[in-house]
């Protein structure tokens, strides 16, 4: 059954103001998501500016590739975390097809994202020990493989969690319109733009963080309202 929009401080607007767990580990998640993205793409160039596989062997290339991995696994984390926090809230008052949508999205997303850092960590193995250069076959395999992975799969299922998120909260009256506009945008970019325009799946971690920004602002007014109609019961 759809729910029936709600405004002001109706249930679905004290849902989404009230977890500050989900702002908190949507920010963290963002930051840790840009940080990966631009260390791969410093690391592991596409394009006709890529790096050859000899050049791949440089240090500097190799550790960024490196610390990408190492953040990927703590950036799904907190990507669950989110979505985890966002969907207990909102859930419960929308119909079971967008929290589906919402949700499969969301699993679809962070199970890409490690197929393509366990794609990039085995173009960084091949050129293990450090010295030793990758073959073509498997450099240019293997670079492929993890954009595409990332750019033409990861990045469209954030499309569709940035498109479900962004209809619940218009539905529900707890976004504001420019949000909901700016998620419609990010989610076109995501779908048509990402894969042929290198860096735009920046777009999603940034939609990520301004997102977690509001829930952030939204819970902490939540809770001084809250606190004022308290003490004002008291006297």
């Amino acid at each position: 059954m759809r729910a029936e929009p709600l405004q002001s401080k109706g249930r679905g607007q004290e849902a989404l103001e009230t977890p500050r767990a989900a702002g908190l580990a949507g920010v963290v998640f963002a930051l840790l998501l840009a940080a990966t993205i631009v260390l791969m793409r410093l690391g592991l160039p596409e394009g006709a500016d890529a790096v050859t596989a000899q050049g791949f062997t440089d240090a500097g290339r190799r550790s960024a590739v490196g610390a990408a991995l190492a953040l990927v696994p703590f950036a799904g984390i907190f990507f669950l975390w989110f979505v985890g926090a966002v969907r207990a809230h909102v859930g419960a008052v929308e119909d079971k097809f967008l929290a589906t949508v919402f949700l499969g999205s969301g699993l679809i997303f962070t199970a890409t994202m490690f197929g393509a850092s366990a794609a990039a960590g085995a173009v960084l193995s091949v050129a293990h020990p450090s010295g030793a250069v990758p073959s073509p076959a498997a450099w240019d395999f293997g670079r492929h493989f993890a954009y595409t992975l990332m750019t033409g799969y990861a990045m469209r299922m954030a499309a569709v969690f940035v498109c479900s998120m962004s209809v619940i909260g218009h539905r529900l009256g707890v976004l504001p319109r420019w949000l909901t506009v700016i998620g419609f945008l990010t989610a076109v970019t995501l779908l048509f733009v990402s894969s042929n325009v290198p860096w735009a799946e920046l777009v999603f971690p940034a939609w990520s963080l301004v997102l977690s920004v509001h829930i952030l602002v939204a819970s902490g007014r939540a809770r001084r309202r809250r606190d004022t109609h308290r003490a004002n019961a008291e006297r």
